[in-house]
């Protein structure tokens, strides 16, 4: 099976990161889907817009895949995050993580997601049923892993 890109325009497919990551000596798998909701802050979001810096953001991702796949020892660790428009109840971001066993397969997801959010150029902005519209906070750059 043809592997997913990190970025992806179009929804994200569940099913296709499974079968990608299939492993006989995976004896867990933890899933962490982060969706998009319908509030944020007191505020009735209507549907939220994802902006990336494309190339670094499949550097950054790729990475951290290997980083998390080897801190951790699972044999598998897949990210995806969506871009463009996406509606209440879209999957923004996928995790997918197969280990031998489940107490490492969840510390690799907890700090696959974690970390993402602290390294992968990506932008969120909250379109909100009252007319406003706001970028949600990031992780100033500074904070961020460089290679030197």
């Amino acid at each position: 099976m043809k592997k997913s890109k990190h970025l992806q325009s179009e929804p994200l497919d569940l099913a296709e990161l499974i079968a990608e990551t299939a492993d006989p000596s995976a004896g867990a798998l933890v899933v962490f889907s982060g969706t998009v909701r319908n509030h944020h802050a007191g505020k009735q979001v209507e549907y939220l817009n994802y902006t990336a810096h494309a190339a670094l953001c499949e550097k950054v991702l790729a990475e951290l895949e290997s980083e998390t796949r080897e801190r951790f020892g699972v044999s598998q660790c897949r990210i995806v995050h969506r871009e463009g428009d996406l509606r209440i109840g879209e999957d923004s971001v996928l995790v997918v993580v197969r280990s031998a066993h489940r107490k490492e397969a969840f510390a690799a997801a907890e700090y696959a997601i974690n970390t993402l959010k602290e390294r992968a150029p990506v932008w969120k902005r909250e379109h909100y049923a009252d007319g406003t519209v706001d970028y949600q906070e990031g992780v100033p750059l500074s904070a961020c892993k460089h290679d030197h």
